[in-house]
């Protein structure tokens, strides 16, 4: 059709802006697919899957809608750029993303109507690990209210399968061994309840943990406390986790399957983690000498989450497979919340859950803490480590989760170490840069602007002279008090022992001693400051001898 032609078909089927319609010049598509939040193509496809789907034209005067053209469109085209943005937006539903290409004939030019599917029940759709909607023709952050709508539709939409009462199932189809597991969890969850839990009969018990529903044993039950063979019961279902070892190469090496009840199999399966002692590097006085490689609560959390927001009815195993510097747990079914940066800053339970009954159950077991709380505890625990933060790799029929055992950048450690004040999100960020991942244009400016980061994107890395200087000055003031009095008793134990000393001395004693970070001008005022102190302050000591030619001795001797 022609350039005309073209334009008044628009106006016949998207005249309008309106919450399912938004017309955008976007002639340069390389900066525009994901560039400033709020103001680029996938923050629109947020909103508009967060409403009830529309179309997102490109290359049209807004408001008019006259033809301008696509000018440059780089490495995007109309079959790549779903996939592109599915990449960039979070829970964005792939079934009917697509583009619709028109080329004018007389003057060939472009125009891309990008149609947007609205989102999948129980999963807003996130862009800059934010969801965004229509308000009218605007284009606003997403609004309590409105997830609350899309939350809502899932529940109607989604029954909870661990919820279900298994009819023909008995408490003689859960394990004895297990139950006192989860009474001895529960009484931990529940101090000031030892005494009366003792007392309970199992049937008042399972009912107080949440796990059976006026005595009849659900789904749940059957999860953390069935006998192996009562996994029929929860058919097709598949109650297991998988332990399986891998060399650096991915090479399988052992393997191990634990089946229900899984209150045990945890147990069984952290028992077959190596877990190691990791020792930091000899030269940096801000670490200890050496730790396990992984944190046990961290470990626990990981393969309690897993169990928890399984999707049970695709019939996969949970599955920890254990690298020699890393350990990374897979559970099948979307992750609910979309981001994971976005739990981490509301730092709130998410108000819907895959298995909630079985959440509960957890909970009230001491399992696992509520989703979002427990999530960030993760990150902060590996981050009073020093260690690499959990890596979530969302996928949408799964998720997984990669705990590192080793220092990936002695930069990124030293700097952890050093500023126990950062905010964690700069540390999240950061933990990016010293993987190699990308970074968006805002994030990086954050880092820029704090002056944590060097280098040209792609190209960047963790300031060593931001690390190192924060590390002097934090070791400097942390330790300032305690080595000031250990250098002054240490001069007076010298002159006590021979009677009279030289500097060359004192200056063998403390040399090595001072902190690394010293060069030897400093080093020698330090000592310097430090017979000041004895001799003027003090007056403990004296010099018998010239300045060129000290001779110290104790004051009285």
């Amino acid at each position: 059709m022609t350039e005309q032609e073209l334009h008044d078909y628009l106006q016949t089927h998207y005249s309008t802006e309106n919450v399912s319609c938004e017309h955008k010049a976007f002639s340069r598509l390389r900066h525009a697919v994901s560039g400033k939040a709020g103001d680029d193509v996938i923050s629109y496809v947020s909103a508009l899957a967060n409403m009830e789907g529309g179309q997102l034209i490109f290359g049209v005067e807004d408001g008019t809608l006259n033809v301008l053209g696509i000018a440059d469109c780089h490495d995007f085209t109309p079959e790549n750029l779903p996939h592109r943005l599915i990449g960039n937006c979070v829970n964005l539903n792939s079934e009917g993303l697509r583009v619709e290409v028109f080329i004018t004939q007389d003057s060939g030019k472009r125009v891309w109507v990008l149609h947007v599917p609205k989102h999948q029940p129980r999963k807003p759709v996130f862009a800059h690990r934010k969801g965004w909607q229509r308000s009218g023709d605007s284009l606003i952050e997403l609004r309590p209210e409105r997830e609350a709508v899309i939350l809502a539709e899932a529940v109607s939409a989604n029954e909870d399968w661990s919820i279900q009462v298994v009819e023909d199932a008995t408490l003689d189809d859960l394990s004895a061994e297990a139950i006192t597991a989860a009474r001895n969890h529960f009484k931990k969850k529940n101090a000031t309840l030892a005494a009366e839990v003792d007392r309970w009969s199992d049937e008042v018990f399972l009912n107080k943990a949440k796990l059976t529903i006026q005595g009849k044993i659900t789904r749940a039950a059957l999860v953390l406390l069935g006998k192996p063979e009562s996994d029929h019961f929860l058919t097709p279902a598949v109650v297991t986790l998988s332990w399986i070892v891998k060399d650096r190469d991915g090479l399988e090496e052992d393997y191990e399957h634990f089946s229900a009840p899984l209150i045990l199999a945890v147990d069984k399966l952290f028992a077959r983690i190596r877990n190691l002692k990791y020792r930091y590097m000899a030269d940096s006085t801000l670490f200890p000498e050496e730790v396990n490689k992984y944190d046990t609560w961290v470990i626990r959390e990981a393969l309690h989450n897993c169990i928890a927001h399984q999707d049970y009815q695709l019939g996969a195993r949970v599955v920890v497979v254990e690298f020699p510097d890393r350990l990374v747990f897979s559970n099948k079914g979307g992750f609910i919340p979309g981001d994971v940066e976005r739990v981490i800053s509301l730092d709130a339970p998410e108000p819907y859950y895959r298995n909630r009954f079985l959440a509960q159950a957890m909970v009230s077991l001491n399992m696992i803490d509520t989703v979002g709380s427990g999530i960030k505890k993760m990150y902060v625990t590996q981050r009073r480590r020093f260690f690499p933060m959990p890596d979530y790799r969302i996928e949408p029929d799964g998720v997984m989760v990669t705990i590192y055992g080793r220092i990936v950048d002695e930069r990124f450690s030293k700097l952890l170490a050093a500023d126990p004040e950062l905010l964690l999100h700069d540390v999240i960020l950061l933990d990016k840069v010293q993987k190699g991942y990308q970074l968006s244009d805002d994030e990086i400016k954050t880092l820029r602007d704090k002056k944590l980061i060097e280098g040209r994107k792609p190209n960047l890395f963790v300031s060593a002279k931001v690390a190192s200087a924060t590390g002097q000055k934090a070791a400097y003031t942390k330790q300032k008090a305690l080595d000031q009095q250990y250098y002054l008793d240490m001069i007076l134990k010298l002159i006590e022992q021979h009677g009279e000393v030289g500097r060359a001395d004192i200056d063998e004693l403390l040399w090595k001693m001072l902190p690394d970070f010293l060069d030897d001008k400093q080093r020698k005022i330090k000592i310097n400051n430090l017979l000041s102190e004895l001799s003027v302050r003090q007056g403990k000591i004296r010099n018998i001898g010239t300045r060129g030619q000290p001779k110290w001795v104790l004051i009285g001797s």
